[in-house]
């Protein structure tokens, strides 16, 4: 039997909404199949993108978080790979509730860094987040990564209790080495000033830490007494590490080509410092993609290409989706002791 519109308005209607479910049913299967963090019910197969497995079946826990909420500095270190290429920081609270969302996703431990992250409002909006961090989300551990030059006795008198960690870079104890590398501003000794900033953080019960990037300038410098006598809780040696549009490149800030050591070269200055027990060395193999990086968007970074490619702000899309593509490898992050006893609570230190 055969029905003209006209004759049967009802069962049209009702074959062209069948027809729409059934179209509206496909465009979804396939976008759930080819979109990064969805997926069908059936687990027989996992979607591909551009050759890498979907990671949400898997999704990384960011158990330590480097944010380098700033790009400004009043240094300027030759090797430097995080350069001042805008000066955009984000507003106290959105930068919080970032935080926030990475606590709610697995984040014990938060590193603040730059640039220079004392420089923005001359440490106070660090302060603040250092103090919402230990406070408010109460983390285990909250650290800094700073040349030290901007630091005043003032900012632990007031922040110094919620800091566990501060560490500062220094990578020679020669100051002409220090002038020729960059990490120098004025007549000011960076050595000296790292003495005072180790004094008040026994004072004020924050581990010290040590950071040196090992370059061609400094890599016949013997640092072992150096090192002993201001005791830190870590010595951080990095081989120096080229990023494409950071300090290589044609778009770059910096030029480190010449700051590059070879590997042998590297390994002769770790095992000229092996007596020092708290040296923590990372090659440019185990530094690479051992990192979660947020940037001042907050952003992960991609570091597997040799160059930093954002994800997508956590604001925006959260950290699940973002810290898909972050290429983090999470393995090589506890094969060089990414995680270890960093809380001042645990450290059971002698101040």
């Amino acid at each position: 039997m055969q029905f003209s519109v006209i004759e049967s308005p009802m069962l049209m209607m009702q074959f062209c909404i069948s027809t729409l479910c059934n179209i509206l049913a496909s465009v979804f299967s396939k976008i759930c199949y080819w979109t990064p963090g969805l997926r069908t019910s059936s687990t027989s197969s996992i979607p591909q993108i551009d050759g890498e497995v979907n990671q949400s079946k898997n999704a990384t826990t960011p158990t330590s978080v480097n944010y380098h909420f700033t790009r400004k500095c009043n240094y300027k270190c030759g090797f430097c790979f995080h350069t001042a290429k805008t000066s955009f920081v984000l507003p106290l609270d959105e930068a919080q509730r970032g935080l926030k969302l990475l606590k709610e996703a697995g984040m014990e431990k938060i590193n603040f860094s730059g640039g220079e992250p004392f420089l923005h409002e001359k440490g106070d909006f660090l302060g603040k987040l250092v103090q919402y961090c230990k406070q408010d989300l109460q983390l285990p551990s909250v650290s800094i990564v700073s040349n030290g030059s901007m630091i005043k006795e003032k900012w632990f008198q007031k922040y110094g209790d919620d800091l566990d960690i501060l560490a500062i870079s220094c990578d020679s104890f020669d100051e002409e080495t220090n002038q020729l590398i960059g990490r120098t501003q004025g007549k000011k000794s960076h050595v000296d000033n790292l003495h005072k900033i180790r004094n008040w953080c026994q004072q004020y019960k924050v581990a010290f830490k040590i950071n040196s990037v090992i370059n061609t300038f400094n890599v016949d410098e013997d640092m072992t007494e150096n090192i002993l006598q201001l005791n830190p809780v870590r010595w951080k040696v990095f081989q120096c590490l080229l990023i494409d549009g950071e300090n290589a490149g044609e778009e770059a800030l910096r030029e480190a080509e010449r700051f590059v050591i070879e590997e042998q070269v590297f390994q002769e200055f770790l095992e000229r410092h092996s007596g020092v027990p708290c040296l923590v060395p990372e090659s440019n193999e185990k530094m690479r993609n051992s990192y979660l990086i947020l940037d001042e968007y907050m952003r992960f970074l991609d570091c597997r290409e040799g160059r930093k490619d954002p994800s997508k702000s956590i604001l925006d899309v959260g950290v699940k989706e973002a810290i898909s593509f972050s290429g983090f490898d999470e393995k090589m992050f506890l094969v060089r002791g990414g995680k270890y006893v960093w809380s001042k609570a645990d450290m059971k230190l002698e101040w």
